[in-house]
């Protein structure tokens, strides 16, 4: 039996919908929107984070979407989310935005299935949850090492996820080697249109493979960097562009390396079908965080501790997104969560 066939005929019973909206100041200076999917039914509710980066696309949210309210199975509920428009006031800013609101919905009805179940997702996979290694992850603006030097006298075993940018001087990179703190450096080689936007810089790239031990993710292939990442293939990681298992087989080369994000799949189909592939065919996987402010924090966290503890996971407390460095941040890892129902981190 597959993963997703453990979870595709659960039942679950909606009477009522809502939306919860959260808003944040976050390390990079900005203020992050979030929106919380609320499915309710008899002695249960289940809850799903829409992450979607644009202020303006949870602004335009104005429908509890009643039309979900009955009886479904999970599968039966996820075919019916194919199928209609989840931005019905605007199209997104990003299509791949479509695939965020579709996650925090399906992840709200199977919080809501295994809740009406008496079961936890742990069970229901037959996975037992471990303790989650994390790192934390911030910007450097400039290059300026000052953030990962004062977390560092905070938590001295701390590790880190960096995105590393052209503007940072070879000094920096020296700080860093000097850390061996360092686990993954993202050169974010596919984002588009965005404020984190990296074009392949083959300097930046030589000085970014340089890092001893580190894993780089999202490298751009062409011509001026295919040599450097090739050689390096098995320190490579894919994140932005898997959305499913189609996606990880039109990278250049099979991975070593993928970053999991649930909301880039969209569908709980999609999402435990790679980590299956991905685990049948020995890559290495970890999870990846999107400034989430309420239940999709705890949810990317479960997934780790049930699929990949271990890894360098992109999913550190909250706390380690506030503007100000934390005075005590928790240690990695994590304790191992209770999840005794739903997908809760009880």
């Amino acid at each position: 039996m597959s993963l997703y066939e453990r979870v595709a005929d659960l039942s679950l019973r909606i009477d009522d919908t809502g939306r919860e909206r959260t808003a944040r100041e976050t390390s990079n200076g900005t203020e992050r929107v979030t929106t919380t999917f609320v499915l309710s039914g008899p002695d249960a509710t289940g809850r799903g984070e829409d992450v979607t980066y644009a202020t303006a696309d949870h602004d335009a949210l104005d429908t509890d979407f009643p039309d979900l309210v009955g009886e479904w199975t999970l599968d039966s509920f996820s075919d019916a989310l194919a199928g209609r428009d989840l931005f019905p006031s605007q199209p997104p800013e990003r299509e791949d935005f479509r695939h965020y609101r579709r996650w925090a919905l399906e992840s709200a009805a199977l919080d809501l299935a295994l809740r009406q179940a008496d079961t936890s997702l742990a069970a229901a996979l037959d996975r037992e949850p471990s303790p989650v290694r994390f790192v934390a992850s911030t910007r450097l603006p400039d290059g300026d090492t000052d953030r990962v030097e004062r977390l560092l006298e905070r938590r001295p075993d701390l590790e880190f996820k960096l995105d590393p940018t052209s503007d940072w001087p070879a000094a920096t990179f020296d700080a860093l080697r000097e850390t061996n703190a360092v686990r993954i450096l993202d050169l974010k080689g596919y984002y588009e249109g965005t404020g984190v936007d990296q074009d392949p810089d083959p300097t930046l790239y030589e000085r970014v493979f340089d890092v001893p031990g580190a894993v780089v993710e999202d490298p751009a292939v062409v011509d001026d960097t295919r040599a450097l990442v090739a050689a390096n293939r098995e320190r490579v990681s894919w994140d932005a562009p898997i959305t499913g298992l189609a996606s990880v087989r039109d990278r250049p080369f099979e991975p070593s390396w993928l970053n999991v994000k649930p909301s880039r799949f969209g569908s709980v189909e999609s999402l435990l079908d790679t980590i299956e592939w991905a685990r049948a065919n020995d890559v290495s996987l970890y999870g990846g965080g999107q400034f989430e402010l309420d239940v999709g924090r705890t949810h990317v966290q479960l997934l780790a501790s049930l699929f990949y503890p271990d890894g360098p996971n992109d999913v550190a407390p909250t706390v380690y997104n506030d503007p100000d460095v934390p005075a005590d941040p928790p240690a990695s890892p994590l304790p191992a969560p209770a999840n005794a129902r739903g997908m809760g981190w009880e």
